[in-house]
């Protein structure tokens, strides 16, 4: 598989931009571990291979468990995760697949039972990072493989 376009050297700035919003989420104060369950779901939903690649690298590098990133994909039917990070992994889904559902009252109630008003624009920021990356991903068929997690201090 050959990449179709090699955007971060085609279009410098728009990567630039997208770090820029990835620099702002990652200072954001949200745990490290639930924004990579966030990337790595809503990444399965978009079959962002190259993303998928990366962030379970990065959850593991930051102590997630295998049985926990096995099971994402089918995580309401597991007692593996916490009430707040099932708000976010709904929260997650439904922005990700927007064009199937309109975002509920009765979501946004729970997903505001967990996160502060901050924390929801921050988190919604987040998906919004990770589904501009997985089209980019996908349509520009980036290549997974090589990614190598930075080293947690």
């Amino acid at each position: 598989m050959e990449p179709r376009i090699a955007y971060g050297k085609v279009a410098p700035g728009a990567l630039q931009a997208m770090q820029g919003l990835e620099e702002y989420v990652r200072g954001s104060g949200l745990p490290q571990g639930l924004l990579e369950l966030v990337r790595t779901r809503a990444s399965q939903i978009n079959r962002c291979a190259y993303c998928l690649d990366m962030h379970t690298k990065d959850a593991r590098a930051n102590g997630e468990s295998e049985q926990r990133l096995y099971a994402l994909g089918a995580w309401r039917e597991t007692p593996f995760y916490s009430e707040r990070e099932r708000a976010a992994l709904s929260w997650t889904e439904a922005l990700t697949l927007l064009a199937q559902d309109p975002v509920s009252d009765e979501l946004y109630a729970e997903v505001r039972g967990q996160f502060s008003e901050r924390e929801i624009v921050d988190l919604t920021l987040a998906i919004v990072a990770i589904n501009g990356w997985n089209r980019l991903g996908v349509g520009l068929r980036s290549v997974p493989g090589t990614y190598q997690p930075r080293r947690q201090d």
